[in-house]
């Protein structure tokens, strides 16, 4: 912290949480299939951004844009509307906070005297967001008994810079699926149904690389529902490269993703009939 950071007035932190209606917005609908987009928040409280050291554009490079809009490949679906900055849905209540730069990415979020109302706050809000998804999918459970979740997110490939060689292929696929918090066998026909419904579909002329447990398998989300729901409820963990974005400027490439939508529809649909082959 500078002499300057101390010098300047900085408004008080107010523990109260906004509704949870405009802080986790659900659209709720027919079928088992529940989408995720945790991460697709820009929102930080007013009274925080005075805290932030980040740009805009450094948080909105971490968040996972326009996730939001691959969630409206299922009829039920819940968005955070707030930065994970603010508050991380999909890490422990414990570390709801991005504190230290080895906890950022290497950045440097927060001024050192805001971390106690802080932490108070992404706590609040993980409590909020957990109590608000179980009771979705305790409704979802008794109308059709197993449910799936898409937990969506994105991930940088190209961490070296603007204009600097993306990550290798071979080690980054388009889609990574993470199940590493699940009964792999027991839910082998939900897994084997969406990696052969994914695998299936082209993009400007190219199969998409669709594979397990490369870079990421699954964290908060998924052990929350695993735990919870643990014969009825199994989390996909997600990860779309970012390759529908540009993760330097945010330029969209909306064709690119919208077929990643209409791709995730189909495998919905198909997962959705795949859950009438779990215990069999």
């Amino acid at each position: 912290m500078t002499a300057s950071d101390a010098a300047t007035p900085r408004p008080p932190i107010h523990p109260a949480l906004v509704s949870p209606d405009h802080l986790f917005p659900v659209v709720e609908g027919p079928g088992p299939v529940v989408a995720l987009a945790v991460h697709a928040g820009h929102e930080i409280r007013a009274d925080l951004l005075a805290y932030c050291l980040l740009s805009e554009a450094e948080r909105l490079r971490e968040e996972d844009p326009f996730t939001e809009v691959l969630a409206e490949a299922c009829p039920t679906r819940l968005v955070a509307r707030r930065s994970r900055f603010e508050a991380d849905l999909n890490r422990t209540r414990a570390s709801a906070l991005c504190e230290t730069p080895e906890e950022c990415w290497g950045l440097r979020v927060w001024r050192e005297e805001a971390a106690p109302g802080l932490v108070a706050i992404a706590q609040a809000e993980h409590d909020a967001f957990y109590a608000r998804l179980a009771d979705l999918l305790r409704r979802i459970e008794a109308r059709h008994g197993r449910f799936v979740v898409f937990d969506l997110h994105s991930y940088n490939h190209r961490r070296d810079g603007p204009d600097a060689p993306p990550a290798p292929a071979e080690d980054n696929p388009e889609i990574n699926l993470g199940t590493g918090t699940m009964d792999r066998a027991y839910w082998a026909p939900v897994v084997e149904r969406f990696l052969a419904e994914m695998r299936a579909v082209r993009i400007a002329g190219a199969a998409l690389d669709v594979r397990e447990n490369v870079k990421f398998e699954g964290r908060e989300v998924a052990r929350f529902v695993h735990e919870g729901f643990p014969e009825t409820g199994c989390v996909l963990a997600i990860e779309a490269k970012k390759t529908f974005v540009d993760e330097w400027t945010g330029a969209l490439d909306l064709a690119r993703l919208l077929a990643l939508r209409e791709a995730l529809g189909r495998a919905a649909a198909g997962v959705a009939q795949a859950l009438g082959e779990v215990g069999r």
